[in-house]
This record gives structure tokens, C-alpha cells and sequence, in this order.
């Protein structure tokens, strides 16, 4: 067993500690708050004195007081939020008004850091009233909701660079999707379609690629989306994983032509069960693994006649896979490690699962509202993908290195 010395501390230190619980007499954690809010005071107030005295060019009951033109003009009371809670001080003014403490500006009230804190709990997904009631509870004042918006917007300039921002010449796989929630618009809730879009680096790193609303998914506006990347420095694209979205697919093949679309496979499954007894789920998608999982094209054709005749019964479900195996097809056309990238829109749809847990909280009531809390939740994965990068990507790259109509692409973006 470790034992740990005793910690060394700063005698000073000790001594002060010693001489306000012999004042004080805390018994609690609370009591220790108070007698650091009282200590917070006098603090404050002789840091302000210094401030004024460097700002007049001599100390109070100085000579120079009477030879100077402006002079100390008492003092203003001000309350002010610490970490401990609510605190009284008293500011020192002088006659012309030219003083402007750099401790506690003219102004402010905030000392306890507590805009960090407020959006910290909004990016969790806290509703403005959960946060207020928080902050009233562990830090002894209240928040108002209207304070709570003016925090939390103040990330709405960070999100707006971060909308424009140039983004790299070549994502060689693109995941998209969609995830509904819903506005208040004029005293009208609507869904919302929020469009988002994953790229992997040509390094191996994630990046979301930005985020759009709108009030329907069509093609217009994948058309406009992948136009806007074009704009913002994307040059080519090899693949793009998406579900059955309607126009997605030529969106993307009008402004990136040499794109290959790939179906998620998953969403496909998705799709096809719906025509299958629940009783009957586990073997039909046992059955399906062998086609979409075969180690050949030659070993996907077999397994998926097979199939066909197994679950003959159950047209609607095989009718599914008929009208979208080239999708199946194609996947074969690549190596395994790049078949298991592109073969499902899992990805994207991680991220949006943590974006639910934090929209589930009900309709907002503008768009502002909704982009800034995803927002915050995208700097929170951002941090968590920080150092690494995909699984196997030395040999994802190997394997585009193989495709004639690949190789050229991945060394002049390498290069």
C-alpha cells in the first residue's frame, strides 16, 4: 500500500485559514461560503482602491490630492455575483468620471465565470429555466431566462464563422442525413428538417461539415448544399453515404460528377423489415447478412438468390433488395475496408442521436435557438474525436490506391 506525506502548504495560507475559522466558527460548508463572501468584499474593494490610486497618480490623503485636478468623489454601492453569491461593495469614483476599473468594469456584475457554466448546461441540453433554478440553488442568485438567452447567443458569431468557413479540398467519404424536430414559427409549430453533414479527412479525422434547416428535405436544397461546399473550398468527394432521401442522390451528382452514391445498407434493412412478421425478423436478416457480407461478388449473386426463394412469401421485403441491389453490387467494387465505411450511414446518425439529447426537450422557438444548442453539442464531440482518427485508415487508403479511377485523385490531394 501507497502512503501519501502530508501535503505541503504555503504557511501564509495556513495562517489565514486559521484566523477566519477562528473569527468565523464554520461548522458546514455554507458557513464557509458566507465567511468567504464577507472576505470577497474588503478583497475587492482594496484591489479597487489600488486600481484608483494608479489611475490618479497618488494614494487617498496624498499632497498631490490638493494639486490635482480630479480628486476621489466617494464611493458607489454595487452587488455583485461570486462564485459564494451575492456580494456588496463599494466602488470608488472620482469627480471627472475617467475612472474604469479593469478588476469589475463599469457595468458588470458577473464576477463568477458564470456565462462558461450556463453554456456548459446548455450545450447539455438544460431548458433555461432547469439552468436558472441551478444556478439559484449552488450559487445563491437567480438567473433570469432572458439572461440565459443573451449568454447563450453570445456563441451565435462562432457559429456563424463556423458556417462559412473554408473546409478542405477533398473528403474521400461524405455521410448524410437528416433529422426532424420542430420550430414555433408564428405561433405555429412546425417539423424542421436539419440537415448535417460528416466528413472524413483525407488524414483519417472527422468533421462535421456544417448543418442546414428546412422546413422539407428535396432536392433543391441538396443541390444547394453541396453547391455552397463546392463554394467553401470542397473540390472532390469520392463517396457519399445516404438513405433513400428523395433528390439527394442527383444533388450530389450534379455538383460533384465523379461522386459514387452509396445506399445505407442498414437503412435498406430498415425498410424491408417493415413487410416482415416480427416473429420471423432474426432469420430474414441472418439471410440478408449473407448477401450484403459475402467476401465476393460471385458468393453476394448466390447468396441473395437464395434468398429470394427463401422469402418468396414476403414480396414486398425482397421487392425492397431487387429494386436496389446495384448498391449491394457496388460495394464489391472495393476492398473490405472500404466497403465497411461506406456500407451504412451509422456515422452521421451517432451524431445525431447525441443531437436528440439534447433537442427532445420540445420545439424551439426560432431557428437561432435550435442551431446554437447543436452547435455547442458539435464543439462537445469535437472534443471527444480530438487525437483520434478512423479505424484501419492506412489500409482504407491502400485500397483506393488499387481503383484506376481513385488513384489519381488520392495522390493530388495527398500531395
Amino acid at each position: 500500500m501507497f502512503l501519501m506525506g502530508k501535503l505541503k502548504r504555503d504557511p501564509n495560507s495556513v495562517e489565514l485559514a486559521n484566523k477566519i475559522i477562528e473569527q468565523y466558527q464554520p461548522k458546514s460548508v455554507e458557513d464557509m461560503q458566507e465567511a468567504l463572501k464577507d472576505i470577497f468584499g474588503p478583497m475587492f474593494e482594496s484591489m479597487l482602491k489600488g486600481e484608483m490610486n494608479h489611475h490618479l497618480g497618488y494614494e487617498s490623503n496624498d499632497k498631490g490630492e490638493k494639486e490635482s485636478s480630479n480628486r476621489r468623489n466617494g464611493y458607489g454601492k454595487k452587488s455583485v455575483r461570486t462564485t459564494a453569491g451575492e456580494v456588496e461593495i463599494a466602488v470608488p469614483r472620482d469627480r471627472d468620471g475617467s475612472f474604469e476599473p479593469q478588476l469589475i468594469p463599469k457595468r458588470k456584475r458577473d464576477v463568477s465565470a458564470i456565462e462558461d457554466k450556463v453554456i456548459s448546461m446548455y450545450a447539455r441540453g438544460m431548458s433555461q429555466r432547469d439552468i436558472s433554478s441551478t444556478i439559484e440553488e449552488i450559487y445563491g442568485f437567480s438567473v433570469s431566462h432572458e439572461m440565459v438567452s443573451e449568454i447563450t447567443d453570445s456563441v451565435l458569431p462562432d457559429l456563424a464563422e463556423w458556417q462559412s468557413r473554408p473546409l478542405n479540398n477533398c473528403y474521400p467519404f461524405v455521410f448524410v442525413d437528416c433529422l426532424y424536430t420542430t420550430i414555433r414559427n408564428d405561433y405555429e409549430v412546425k417539423k424542421y428538417a436539419v440537415y448535417t453533414i460528416l466528413g472524413y479527412t483525407m488524414e483519417g479525422k472527422k468533421e462535421i461539415l456544417g448543418l442546414w434547416l428546412n422546413e422539407t428535405e428535396s432536392k433543391h436544397k441538396w443541390m444547394q448544399i453541396f453547391d455552397e461546399l463546392k463554394l467553401r473550398g470542397v473540390e472532390d468527394i469520392f463517396f457519399v453515404s445516404m438513405d433513400g432521401v428523395s433528390g439527394l442522390e442527383e444533388g450530389a451528382r450534379a455538383i460533384f460528377p465523379d461522386v459514387t452514391v452509396q445506399r445505407c445498407i442498414v437503412h435498406l434493412i430498415r425498410n424491408s423489415i417493415k413487410y416482415v412478421p416480427s416473429k420471423d425478423y432474426k432469420p430474414f436478416t441472418a439471410a440478408l447478412k449473407k448477401v450484403y457480407g459475402a467476401p465476393s461478388l460471385k458468393a453476394c449473386h448466390s447468396a441473395f438468390e437464395a434468398f429470394e426463394k427463401q422469402w418468396s412469401t414476403y414480396p414486398g421485403a425482397v421487392d425492397v433488395w431487387k429494386r436496389n441491389f446495384s448498391h449491394v453490387e457496388q460495394l464489391f467494387d472495393y476492398g473490405s475496408n472500404i466497403r465497411k465505411i461506406m456500407y451504412t450511414t451509422n456515422a452521421v446518425e451517432s451524431i445525431h442521436s447525441s443531437f436528440r439529447k439534447v433537442t427532445k426537450k420540445g420545439a424551439f422557438p426560432h431557428e437561432n435557438a435550435l442551431l446554437k444548442i447543436l452547435f455547442l453539442r458539435i464543439k462537445e464531440l469535437e472534443k471527444k474525436w480530438e487525437g483520434g482518427h478512423i479505424q484501419h485508415w492506412a489500409m482504407v487508403m491502400n485500397q483506393m490506391l488499387v481503383h484506376a479511377h481513385l488513384k489519381k485523385r488520392v495522390k493530388k490531394y495527398l500531395e
